[in-house]
């Protein structure tokens, strides 16, 4: 808790029937940097919420007059983006569960240490954090349509600022399902042949057979019963940009192809005596480590360096899992418009197993995960059950043993696992 910079915006409201108990819990917050308030009943706490903005709530469970739980339906009732945490003696599981079921989101048993508090309250931020990020619509200056905040992505989004101002080749890195060809048709969309083709090509889909007239054309009667000339991909893209994806898995005889492309600048189609001259930009991408193929005699060197001109590497989504809650906010929108259907929340416990999660297909694979939850699910909010096995249990396995109470309520509540005793 050594940054206090990072939580004097958050305002924390402490409801207790003891004056004590509100002393030392504000006392405590205001020197973390927090900024905290106190009522010592559930009637000026409505009052005081009424009048100012709050973030945080942590009331007590049992006060005279009004309980806590009053507390927290009103809060429910009233005010959706708050997040509030119930403190008591009386450490009754059933009545852990019924504050989760009105609405508290933590639970804490007195007494507590200091640091339980300020965990919880921390847990708390984290949940704010996650909302805002999936409910802002305020984007950095320039994300060229692709969605991403973190440090990561602006790195891509600085590679893909250098590269539009050029002409020469680029070279994309990442894992199957990054997003390389996105950040391909950014570069070309911002550059100065915006106004002409893209043209993507899977290298792994053009069999050597087909490989000189795909790439360059042909003329008529080139091939036994050819009456008309063809444009091959580099005479379609010719003042544009073409889109060599997957330039790893190119054989090699493809890979001298493109070389003399590179080199002079010209192609000579299938059974035409002339030399075209073509004004054509390279962008290729691959999944491989070139490198590491350039040593193992697998790829060209001379062509991985005529490639990599201006490199940018295109992060897997498990090294940016910040970036998560955007990306989930702006696929179920679309999915939901798509099929006119209602927009589902996703909750803060999926949002952390999601977090948490591999992601082997990367951007990808979330998508087609949030198109099937908008499909199947039929509730206004995605829970941890409704996730896939792989990824609801690789985001509890091996934390169990030490769960605090407070998480095996909300554990509990969301079915992810079964209460049977608790040690207090």
């Amino acid at each position: 808790m050594s940054d206090n910079r990072s939580k004097k915006n958050y305002k924390v409201l402490v409801v207790d029937d003891s004056i004590q108990t509100l002393e030392v819990i504000q006392r405590n917050l205001n020197a973390n940097g927090y900024d905290a308030y106190t009522c010592s009943s559930v009637r000026d706490a409505v009052r005081f919420l009424s009048e100012s903005t709050i973030d945080i709530v942590i009331t007590d469970f049992k006060m005279p007059k009004q309980d806590g739980l009053e507390l927290i339906r009103h809060i429910r009732d009233n005010f959706y983006d708050i997040e509030i945490i119930m403190i008591t003696g009386y450490p009754d599981i059933e009545d852990a569960v019924q504050a989760i079921k009105d609405g508290a989101d933590d639970y804490l048993v007195k007494p507590f240490t200091d640091d339980e508090l300020l965990l919880a309250t921390q847990r708390m931020v984290e949940k704010i954090n996650n909302r805002r990020s999936v409910e802002s619509t305020s984007k950095p200056a320039k994300t060229y349509g692709i969605i991403g905040e973190s440090e990561k992505m602006k790195y891509v989004f600085h590679r893909i600022e250098k590269a539009s101002g050029t002409n020469a080749t680029v070279l994309i890195s990442g894992d199957s399902g990054t997003g390389k060809e996105i950040v391909a048709r950014a570069i070309h969309y911002n550059s100065e042949r915006r106004r002409e083709s893209f043209v993507p090509i899977n290298c792994t889909a053009i069999p050597d057979t087909l490989l000189e007239s795909e790439l360059f054309g042909y003329v008529k009667g080139a091939f036994t019963g050819v009456k008309d000339s063809r444009k091959g991909f580099f005479q379609i893209a010719n003042g544009g940009t073409i889109f060599l994806d997957e330039i790893g898995d190119a054989s090699l005889n493809m890979q001298s192809k493109f070389l003399r492309v590179l080199q002079n600048k010209e192609i000579r189609p299938v059974g035409s005596p002339q030399i075209q001259h073509v004004n054509t930009r390279i962008i290729a991408a691959t999944h491989k480590d070139l490198t590491t193929m350039v040593q193992n005699g697998l790829f060209r060197e001379d062509l991985y360096y005529r490639l990599n001109v201006i490199d940018c590497h295109v992060p897997a989504l498990n090294e940016r899992p910040e970036d998560i809650p955007a990306l989930i906010n702006y696929f179920v929108k679309k999915f939901s418009q798509e099929m006119n259907c209602r927009v589902p929340v996703f909750s803060d416990n999926v949002l952390k197993a999601l977090k948490r999660y591999s992601w082997p297909g990367n951007v990808r694979e979330l998508e087609n995960l949030t198109q099937r939850l908008v499909i199947i699910v039929d509730g206004d909010t995605i829970k941890t059950t409704d996730l896939p096995d792989s990824m609801r249990f690789n985001a509890t396995a091996g934390t169990n043993n030490n769960l605090s109470l407070q998480e095996v309520v909300l554990q509990h509540i969301e079915g992810r696992i079964w209460v049977q005793t608790i040690n207090l």
